[in-house]
C-alpha cells in the first residue's frame, strides 16, 4: 500500500512527525519512571508528581502491557534502551507472574513481587499472549512463542462455555469455578464480557501473525464469530457488555471507547484471518460501530464521551485518555476502509483534543482524565494497574502506519 491520502485540508504535514515525537515522550517518560530498582521489574503506581508508590501492588495487566508497548516500539525504533526494557518485562512475567504448577499468570502480585492474588482472569491471559508474541516477533525468542501457545491451549481448554460457547471470565489458581469473576470493582458479576471477549480476539489475532496452525485459525475465526453473533448489537451498533451464560444481555449502558476499539481491532482481525467472504460480512458492523460513535459520542471540543447510562439515560461526559486514542485510531481506520472524509476530520479534531486537554505537559504521559474534568474524579496516578504504555502508545504507532499505508 502507498501512503494513505486524505481529504483536503484534513492533515498538517507534519502530522507523522507529531506523533513519532510523541511516541518517543511517552517512552522515555516509561524507562525513567516506571523501573524498580529495588525489587525488580516495574512499579505498581507512579503518582501524578512521577514518584513511585513502594507499597503498591503490581499487576499483570500492567506488565504484560509495558512487555507490548516496548516490544512493539523496539521493532520500530532501533534503540537499546526500548529492548532493554522489554528484556525486563519478559523476565518478570516469566519468573514472577507465569504460574509454573498450573498455567498461566497470576493476576496480582506484592510490592515485593511475590504473588498475592493467583486468580486466573481470562482478559489477563489474552494480554500475556499479546505481548509474548510481540516479544517473539522482536527477539525470536522460542520460549517466549512456546509459552504463548501453551496460555492458548489453556485457554482453548478451560475457558470456552461448554454449553453455549463464548468465553468466561474467570477461575482459580487451578482453573476451577469462581463465584467473583468481576475484572474490576465497576464491572458487572457476570460470567461473559465483550471486554474479555475483546482482548481475547486480539490475542489470536497477533498469534496467528506468527503461527498459521489451523488450531489458531479457526480459533480467531471463532473470536470473531462471537463479536458477529452475540456480541454486536445490529439495532444500534454498540457493544453488549455484561451477558449471562445464555448470552441474555444485561449491559447497564454504552461504552463508547470499547465500541470504536472493537471497530478496529475486528477490521484487523477479519484482515489477518485473509477470508474475504467473512470481511465483507463484518464490514458493516466494524464501520456502523464507528458511525454510531461518531454521531453519538462526541464532544463539543472534537473529544469522545465514555459512556450512555440506560438507567438515567444521561451521557458520562468525562473524557478518558484511553478513549481518545482509540477513537482516534478507530476513526482514522474506519476512513481508510470508507473513504469517509467525516471520519479522517474526527480523528484530526481528536488529536487536537489530545494535545490541548490530555497530555500532562513538561511532566510527561497523560492525564487519565482531560483538563476539562474534575480530577478528583481520577485515580491518583500515571502508572498504574490500568494504566500503561498500551492505549496511548499503541495510537501513535497505529497512527504512523496507517499514514504509511501499512
Amino acid at each position: 500500500m502507498g501512503v494513505q491520502e486524505l481529504p483536503s485540508g484534513v492533515r498538517p504535514p507534519d502530522w507523522a512527525q507529531e506523533f513519532s515525537s510523541e511516541l518517543e515522550r511517552i517512552a522515555d517518560w516509561w524507562l525513567i519512571y516506571s523501573q524498580d530498582e529495588t525489587n525488580g521489574g516495574f512499579y505498581g503506581e507512579v503518582g501524578l508528581d512521577n514518584k513511585p508508590n513502594l507499597q503498591s501492588d503490581k499487576g499483570v495487566v500492567l506488565n504484560t502491557r509495558i512487555l507490548w508497548f516496548f516490544s512493539e516500539l523496539a521493532q520500530e525504533i532501533d534503540d537499546a534502551r526500548y529492548r532493554a526494557a522489554a528484556d525486563r518485562a519478559y523476565h518478570t512475567l516469566f519468573e514472577r507472574f507465569v504460574d509454573a504448577e498450573n498455567g498461566g499468570v497470576y493476576w496480582m502480585l506484592d510490592a515485593r513481587g511475590y504473588p498475592k492474588d493467583t486468580k486466573k482472569q481470562v482478559y489477563a491471559q489474552a494480554f500475556a499472549i499479546y505481548a509474548l508474541v510481540s516479544y517473539y516477533r522482536l527477539t525470536g525468542n522460542d520460549a517466549a512463542l512456546e509459552e504463548a501457545q501453551t496460555m492458548f491451549a489453556l485457554l482453548e481448554e478451560h475457558t470456552v462455555c461448554p454449553d453455549t460457547g463464548g468465553y468466561l471470565e474467570a477461575f482459580t489458581r487451578e482453573w476451577g469455578a469462581m463465584d467473583d469473576v468481576r475484572l474490576s470493582d465497576k464491572d458487572l458479576n457476570y460470567p461473559k464480557t465483550m471486554n474479555t471477549h475483546l482482548h481475547v480476539l486480539e490475542a489470536y489475532t497477533t498469534l496467528y501473525q506468527v503461527d498459521r496452525s489451523p488450531k489458531v485459525r479457526e480459533a480467531l475465526r471463532y473470536a470473531i464469530e462471537c463479536f458477529d453473533r452475540h456480541l454486536i448489537n445490529k439495532d444500534s451498533f454498540h457493544l453488549r457488555m455484561f451477558m449471562d451464560c445464555d448470552w441474555n444481555d444485561h449491559s447497564p449502558g454504552h461504552t463508547f471507547g470499547h465500541d470504536i476499539e472493537c471497530s478496529w481491532l475486528l477490521a484487523k482481525a477479519t484482515e489477518s484471518l485473509a477470508d474475504p467472504a467473512m470481511t465483507a460480512r463484518l464490514r458493516p458492523s466494524v464501520l456502523g460501530m464507528a458511525e454510531a460513535c461518531l454521531h453519538e459520542a462526541m464532544g463539543e471540543h472534537g473529544e469522545m464521551h465514555d459512556g450512555f447510562d440506560f438507567e438515567s439515560r444521561e451521557m458520562n461526559g468525562e473524557r478518558v485518555w484511553w478513549v481518545q486514542a482509540e477513537a482516534m485510531v478507530g476513526f482514522y481506520k474506519a476512513y481508510t476502509l470508507s473513504g469517509e472524509a467525516g471520519y479522517a476530520r474526527a480523528a484530526e479534531r481528536l488529536w487536537r483534543f489530545i494535545n490541548q486537554y490530555q497530555l500532562a505537559g513538561e511532566s510527561g504521559e497523560w492525564l487519565w482524565l482531560s483538563r476539562l474534568d474534575d480530577q478528583r474524579r481520577a485515580p491518583g496516578y500515571k502508572l498504574g494497574p490500568w494504566k500503561g504504555p498500551y492505549h496511548n502508545g499503541r495510537a501513535m504507532m497505529e497512527m504512523i502506519r496507517m499514514l504509511a499505508g501499512e
